[in-house]
């Protein structure tokens, strides 16, 4: 499972080597300054939510790993089922956004955090 990484002023979404795999990208990692904001939804499968084209591993409401790219930009997703996840908006970079499952909230605590 994808899990937040802080070291320093550096966050990396660290991925297991199947996600790695199934995203056909390596585990992401931006400056904490990046970090535009941080929020959670509880259904990652909306509209709201997903935009654009799928580059990656996709199995509907089961699993999404990839890159989601669209007209003004890309989306970096580590989904499964319809569980909590987090939405990590960047102010530059290769992505808008990093979007993925919530498995420990003390990561995404600590990340508000450092961010504020």
């Amino acid at each position: 499972m994808a899990h937040l990484v802080i070291n320093d002023n550096r966050v990396r979404l660290q991925l297991s080597f199947l996600e790695t795999l199934g995203a056909i990208r390596m585990s992401p990692e931006v400056s904490i300054s990046e970090i535009e904001s941080v929020e959670i939804v509880a259904n990652p499968w909306s509209s709201e939510v997903l935009k654009g084209i799928r580059i990656g591993t996709g199995i509907p409401f089961i699993a999404l790993l990839g890159t989601m790219k669209y007209i003004k930009g890309k989306d970096f997703c580590v989904i499964y089922k319809r569980r909590p996840n987090a939405v990590v908006t960047l102010k530059s970079g290769p992505f808008k956004r990093w979007i993925f499952e919530i498995k420990d909230t003390s990561e995404i605590n600590a990340l508000k955090k450092a961010i504020a």
